[in-house]
């Protein structure tokens, strides 16, 4: 079945909401059995020293995953996409600590990114959410390729 960009966005939301491992499986699984591919992977650090890292952390999860091939398109989206959000983040984040969820929801030709992270500076914390969203062919879809 064909989604679209509002709906795996909001896939890659509540994946990246989740609290366990045990939970952020049964989501990925759950979302598989619809047709949409899911990644995500935990992060922490330095926010403004660290994009460079997120981005490339998204792009080789999402290829371990299956959830890209490994091409320019693929990647391409995965990296803007997962750029967009760190700038959703920058104003609230730079120059702070970070720690949470990436998550990349994929169905058809729509990649989905969210960053959800705490944001601190001693024992002040705040909370921030990043999406980017990007249009790659799918290649796998059209292979007849099965989701992980």
């Amino acid at each position: 079945m064909e989604y679209g960009s509002k709906k795996i966005a909001s896939a890659a939301i509540q994946l990246a909401l989740t609290d366990t491992r045990e939970e952020e499986q049964a989501q990925k699984k759950e979302l598989a059995s619809i047709g949409i591919r899911a990644v995500a992977v935990d992060y922490g650090g330095d926010f403004a020293m660290s994009a460079k890292k997120i981005i490339e952390r998204a792009i080789v999860a999402a290829k371990r995953e299956g959830v890209i091939k490994e091409n320019h398109y693929d990647e391409g989206a995965v990296a803007g996409a997962t750029k967009e959000a760190l700038g959703q983040l920058l104003s609230k984040a730079f120059g702070l600590n970070v720690g949470g969820k990436l998550a990349i929801a994929r169905g058809g030709d729509h990649i989905a990114v969210c960053l959800f992270l705490g944001i601190g500076l001693l024992h002040l914390n705040e909370v921030g959410i990043g999406l980017g969203h990007r249009v790659a062919p799918d290649f796998l879809a059209k292979e007849g390729s099965v989701s992980r």
